[in-house]
């Protein structure tokens, strides 16, 4: 049986740390092959071209056989046997809502749990974190922070960017407390969570103070707790 992996960073890899790799090394070690087939989802973001370029200079450093995936100019109309051919699956950050409405219409909520099923990593930063839970916290409305279903690969919710944007920490207690979102976990900057086979299995950063978290509801208060997070640096 293939291990079932879900790595869901809060922010960092190549496209908040260029010049920090610890998290995308990591992420590449957990695929099943020495040279894993890589492919990177844009789909939350609006300047994907952008994107996918620094992808490419951050990981043809690597040995790892690279692509994107685009959803405006798709190269298959086969696009179940291209991810199920990948190792890894990496999502890129912005919009969470406009990406899983993307994936719906084209369905790859479907293509992705069966490649979760047979071993392809699914990992991603941000909205392309939030996207393999029950739910998840974010702004991908203007103005606020709200709750919002996602994918459910993974039981509970996720809350990216802990201490890097004002308001992240304490509307998640206040979602918590009200029972508004699930309990689940959290990731500041430059952490991450690791699950296998759907349990949480560790979490690591790249940052030497970068935690994650649990959280979950006791009365009408939100308990936080700090995970043993692993700096994966020297």
């Amino acid at each position: 049986m293939p291990l079932k992996q879900v790595i869901a960073m809060g922010g960092g890899g190549f496209s908040m740390e260029p010049e920090n790799p610890l998290l995308d090394l990591y992420i590449l070690a957990q695929a099943r092959k020495k040279t894993p087939s890589v492919c990177f989802f844009p789909h939350a973001s609006d300047d994907a071209p952008r994107y996918c370029f620094n992808f490419y200079k951050a990981f043809s450093r690597y040995d790892a056989r690279l692509s994107t995936l685009s959803l405006f100019t798709p190269h298959t109309a086969d696009l179940e046997s291209f991810v199920l051919a990948q190792d890894v699956i990496y999502v890129g950050g912005g919009n969470t809502r406009s990406m899983l409405a993307l994936w719906r219409e084209w369905g790859l909520d479907r293509i992705l749990r069966k490649a979760y099923e047979e071993g392809v990593v699914l990992a991603g930063i941000s909205a392309g974190a939030n996207c393999w839970f029950e739910q998840c916290s974010t702004d991908s409305v203007p103005g606020k922070l709200s709750v919002m279903d996602c994918l459910g690969i993974i039981g509970g919710s996720f809350c990216p960017h802990y201490d890097g944007e004002v308001n992240r920490r304490s509307t998640l207690h206040a979602f918590v407390a009200s029972a508004g979102i699930k309990a689940g976990w959290a990731a500041d900057d430059g952490a991450a969570v690791h699950f296998v086979d759907g349990e949480y299995s560790g979490a690591v950063s790249s940052r030497p103070h970068a935690r994650a978290y649990r959280l979950f509801r006791s009365g009408d208060t939100a308990v936080e707790e700090a995970l043993a997070t692993r700096f994966l640096g020297a």
